[in-house]
């Protein structure tokens, strides 16, 4: 796919998504469901600077480069250059896949008429002209793409989810849960989808063999845990998540933060939080467990 000299080294196999389709059936949607899923997005470039683009990146991110790029007729007469590119890249060390979007014509007319504004290629005619116009327009792309997704029955999680699906990898495709330790003397954390709060369970703050230790410590871990109320805690927390946490990823939701909370931060919520990670991997869930305030004295 170079454009340099025969000598110059190809970039690494990567991912490449062309996101084109009709005005209005979600092209900016399907863009920032990539964004959101770590993918590089360019935004209504000209076809011919695609595989320059990719490379670029490519340089830059090896063979995990995953790189989407917005074209649609905006780009004027430089459009028409798209089935080249596009063979172009199928013939390069890519994995290319092109994403054509499309509505039926009441559906696009409504979401025209709700944000106010013309459809692109209706000029001096009506917004239903333009969309027939743009759809003859675009009949060889369809023709010619991987995957088309009708957005007339989708809202936006709905699009956003079925993109993750096709597009995602498996860990992206599932609720990330983040379990957050913390001392409610430093504040409760902003970013906090659920706070609980262990200070009912005897500090080892007042045992003196404890007190320089941390939660992530086996004696301060089983001090903690030893206790009837704080086991009890851990198993009905997990009762009362659970349901959470799959309702969640029923709403399109992919990133939760389950915030405990102790006096400091440093013993009973880094103990509890390290168990709950703990049951959460074991159930399936991808967990990142974070201590925020654990260096602090």
């Amino acid at each position: 796919m170079s454009h340099g000299s025969e000598n110059s080294s190809a970039p690494p196999q990567g991912d490449v998504v062309i996101i084109t389709g009709l005005a209005g059936a979600g092209r900016e949607t399907a863009a920032h469901a990539l964004e959101d899923m770590g993918w590089y997005v360019s935004y209504n470039i000209v076809p011919q600077l695609i595989p320059t683009l990719y490379e670029l990146r490519a340089s830059a991110d090896g063979e995990d480069t995953r790189f989407a790029v917005v074209v649609d007729p905006r780009s004027g007469p430089f459009f028409s250059e798209l089935p080249d590119v596009i063979a172009e890249l199928r013939q390069a060390e890519v994995r290319l896949r092109v994403l054509f979007l499309t509505a039926d014509e009441s559906t696009l007319v409504r979401r025209f008429d709700s944000v106010r504004r013309p459809h692109p290629l209706q000029g001096e005619e009506g917004v239903l002209e333009g969309i027939r116009r743009e759809r003859e327009m675009l009949a060889p792309y369809r023709r010619m793409a991987d995957l088309v997704v009708d957005t007339s029955p989708l809202n936006v999680h709905e699009l956003t989810m079925k993109l993750r699906a096709a597009f995602g990898s498996h860990d992206e495709q599932r609720l990330t849960v983040t379990v957050l330790s913390f001392g409610f003397k430093y504040g409760i954390p902003l970013e906090a989808d659920h706070v609980s709060d262990v200070r009912f369970i005897p500090n080892p703050y007042w045992v003196p063999e404890l007190r320089p230790q941390r939660g992530t410590d086996p004696e301060v871990a089983q001090f903690v845990l030893a206790d009837a109320n704080g086991a009890e805690f851990l198993d009905r927390y997990l009762e009362m998540i659970t349901p959470v946490l799959r309702g969640y990823s029923e709403e399109n939701k992919h990133f939760t933060t389950l915030a405990i909370g102790c006096t400091g931060g440093k013993h009973r919520s880094v103990a509890i939080a390290e168990r709950l990670g703990e049951a959460l991997r074991a159930a399936g869930h991808p967990v990142r467990v974070r201590h925020r305030d654990l260096g602090r004295e």
